[in-house]
C-alpha cells in the first residue's frame, strides 16, 4: 500500500529524501499545470513549480494536517504564482499580449477523436479564445477557475488554497463565469 501524501509530508519534515522524491513524482505535473494556468508562461511555470517544491521541502514541518496535503501544497503554488504576477505587473502595459502566442494548455494538448478538420479548427480556435478570456480574468478569479476545472477541487478546498471564505470563492467563480460567458457570446457574434 502506498503511503498517503500527508504521511509523506511528515517524513519530508524529518528530511526523508525518498519521501520528498515520491511527492515530487506525484505532484510535479499538477504543480506545473496549475502554475502554467495562472502565469501562462512555460518557463515561469517551470520555475514557480520548482520553487513550490523547494518551499515544500523547507516548510514540511509546518503542515499541520488540518487540510489535505494537496490543498496545502496548491496554496503554496498559487501564492507563488500570484506573487509573481504582482511583481511583474509594472511592465505588462509595455509587453503587449504575448501570452496568446505561448504554448498550449493541458486541455488543448489532449487528443481528440477523429473529426472533420474544419470542425477541429473551429474547436481549437474556441479553446484559444476561451483561454485568452481566462487570461484576462483577475488573478484570483483565474486561480479559482483553474482549481475548480483542472484540479477538480471543491469550493471549500479552493477557499483553503486561496485563504478566503467559501462565499468569496463563489463570488470569484460567479464573476469569472459571467465574464467567460460574455466572451463566448461575443465570439458567437463574429
Amino acid at each position: 500500500m502506498e503511503p498517503s501524501d500527508e504521511a509523506l509530508c511528515q517524513r519530508v519534515a524529518k528530511r526523508d529524501v525518498a519521501a520528498f522524491e515520491l511527492l515530487v513524482e506525484r505532484y510535479q505535473g499538477r504543480a506545473y499545470r496549475l502554475a502554467w494556468s495562472i502565469v501562462r508562461d512555460p518557463e515561469d511555470a517551470r520555475d514557480l513549480s520548482q520553487e513550490a517544491f523547494i518551499r515544500l521541502h523547507e516548510s514540511a514541518g509546518s503542515f499541520g494536517g488540518r487540510s489535505k496535503f494537496s490543498t496545502w501544497f496548491y496554496r503554496i503554488v498559487v501564492n507563488l504564482c500570484l506573487d509573481h504576477k504582482r511583481k511583474r505587473r509594472w511592465w505588462k502595459p509595455w509587453a503587449g499580449d504575448a501570452a496568446d502566442d505561448q504554448g498550449e494548455s493541458f486541455l488543448e494538448r489532449q487528443p481528440a477523436p477523429v473529426t472533420d478538420p474544419v470542425d477541429e479548427l473551429g474547436r481549437e480556435q474556441t479553446m484559444k479564445d476561451l483561454w485568452a478570456a481566462v487570461d484576462r480574468l483577475a488573478p484570483r478569479q483565474r486561480a479559482a477557475v483553474v482549481l475548480q476545472v483542472q484540479e477538480e477541487l471543491a469550493t471549500y478546498e479552493i477557499a483553503e488554497v486561496l485563504k478566503c471564505s467559501e462565499a468569496t470563492v463563489r463570488v470569484h467563480l460567479h464573476r469569472a463565469m459571467n465574464a467567460l460567458k460574455k466572451t463566448m457570446k461575443n465570439m458567437e457574434k463574429r
